[in-house]
């Protein structure tokens, strides 16, 4: 459950730092922290609700 919380909020992170590098207009760094954005979020998501599908 703790690395769950972890992944969560390196998802959120990611997320603000998607939004301050559009502010700059540097799509390079937009991708790579969207696509971490989406990695970690999935993670965090699926192993906080994999206890309630068992």
């Amino acid at each position: 459950m703790e690395l769950a919380i972890i992944f969560l909020v390196v998802a959120i992170l990611c997320a603000i730092a998607v939004l301050r590098e559009l502010k700059t207009k540097n799509f390079f760094a937009v991708a790579f922290a969207g696509a971490s954005t989406l990695v970690f979020g999935w993670f965090s998501i699926m192993t906080l609700f994999s206890p309630l599908f068992q």
